[in-house]
């Protein structure tokens, strides 16, 4: 069997700002259920989005959340560079943090906002993941 990602974990601070976040983003994210620190929410790719609270500190003693920077992005592809654009204008409207304003990089369109608890964001175009003809 070939191995899948199937879930993104992320360990948060605050359950309702991260959920409002990912919802701004444009995730259907579910509200979690009555004395469950955690929601998931699964992608049309079959890749599931969970946030919790409580996890980590639960089962790992050894857990400290970072104390600066960050060491990962989330990709989500949005759709054209128009998109990629909105989605920046939206998100740093209602006071998400931008670290990069909607750019050509090296490779696609994109931007970077963090999220509630400073995991980056990065926002892309779906023509930058077309494959070249040639």
């Amino acid at each position: 069997m070939e191995i899948q990602l199937a879930m993104v974990v992320l360990e948060v601070r605050d359950l309702d700002n991260s959920i409002a976040f990912y919802r701004a983003l444009g995730l259907d994210v579910p509200d979690p259920l009555e004395g469950r620190p955690v929601t998931v929410h699964r992608m049309g790719s079959g890749v599931s989005l969970l946030l919790t609270t409580g996890f980590a500190g639960q089962y790992d003693p050894s857990f400290v959340r970072p104390g600066g920077g960050y060491q990962q992005l989330l990709e989500f592809y949005v759709g054209e560079d128009s998109e990629v654009e909105r989605m920046w204008s939206t998100l740093t409207g209602a006071g998400y943090h931008g670290r990069m304003s909607p750019t050509k990089t090296s490779g696609p369109f994109a931007a970077m906002v963090d999220d509630p608890d400073g995991n980056v964001i990065l926002l892309t175009s779906d023509e930058a993941a077309q494959p070249v003809s040639g």
